[in-house]
């Protein structure tokens, strides 16, 4: 399946890249247990972590939610024709506008934005190249993003980042151009509601403005929770951070509490980067959680066409 219906929410998932990340398993998590990637493995490869020596697997994707009559996207990857020398989407070209219209959404279709936080490979397609110039790619859309992290990763801001300078090449390519256009809406505080189903929440640690979006519609709930898990792992393990985290204590904070919420509200967890069936639901078990199933979206798996 490519899209599933949460109460009168239409949610598909378009991908962009899935495939090696060019880091070990506990690179990619280096909080994580050394043997937690063993004992899980049965089930953590080939979706997850494959080859010899393993590395770990993720996926850029844009979540497509539909919403009163809106198109929303939730993250826009890496983009095309961008420079993110040692990444997989370096200068990539691919085919994800022809994706996207496959799903039924043409650029000049969509809405609203929604930037979980400002990373290089959850901006990308908020741009695309005419000729010299950067410009929206969606050019009817406002563009929703924390004003903690437009500020923080504003490079005439000075911020020192755990990625060095990594990420200012992606403020100035895929995030000031939108702002210039005047197509972002910089929300401050706590939440910003989008909708009678949908809210925008403040999550920070994984960066200053890292947010979830909150699915509430009729019985159905779901989080779209970006990078507060960049693998299953840190469903077992929630105090382990990915190598990206910028406050490293703020993150597991914030991924305990929100895990709980999943599991206490029954809510389907939609991270960024699973590949796999990319969602799951979640239960308590002892002081952690566990995975109690998987979203039914068609799963990708290496070599598939999922």
């Amino acid at each position: 399946m490519d899209t599933i219906e949460l109460g009168e929410v239409g949610v598909s998932r378009v991908r962009e890249y899935y495939g090696p990340l060019g880091l070990a398993p506990h690179g990619f998590i280096p909080d994580s247990s050394t043997d937690v990637w063993k004992e899980e493995s049965a089930w953590l490869q080939p979706e997850f972590v494959d080859g010899e020596p393993p590395v770990a697997n993720a996926a850029l994707q844009t979540w497509v939610l539909r919403s009163e009559g809106r198109t929303i996207l939730v993250d826009t990857g890496g983009g095309n024709h961008k420079a993110r020398p040692g990444m997989p989407w370096d200068r990539q070209e691919t085919g994800f506008l022809d994706d996207l219209a496959r799903a039924g959404v043409r650029p000049e279709d969509v809405d609203l934005v929604v930037n979980t936080h400002l990373h290089a490979d959850h901006v990308g397609w908020n741009t695309r190249l005419d000729g010299d110039d950067w410009v929206p790619a969606f050019p009817n859309a406002t563009y929703l993003i924390h004003r903690n992290d437009f500020d923080f990763w504003n490079p005439a801001n000075g911020h020192a980042s755990v990625l060095g300078d990594g990420n200012v090449q992606a403020f100035e390519d895929s995030v000031a151009p939108v702002h210039e256009a005047g197509r972002t809406l910089l929300w401050e505080g706590d939440s910003h509601r989008i909708d009678a189903n949908l809210r925008l929440e403040l999550a920070a640690g994984h960066t200053p403005g890292s947010s979830v979006l909150a699915l509430a519609s009729g019985g159905d709930r779901a989080l779209f929770v970006g990078d507060l898990l960049h693998s299953p792992v840190q469903i077992l393990e929630p105090d382990a951070n990915s190598c990206f985290c910028e406050d490293a204590g703020q993150a597991r904070a914030t991924r305990r509490r929100l895990l709980g919420r999943a599991a206490d509200q029954g809510a389907l967890l939609v991270p960024a980067h699973f590949g796999g069936h990319g969602a799951a639901e979640v239960v308590r078990d002892g002081g952690g959680f566990a995975i109690k199933g998987w979203a039914p979206f068609a799963p990708y798996t290496p070599g598939g066409e999922g």
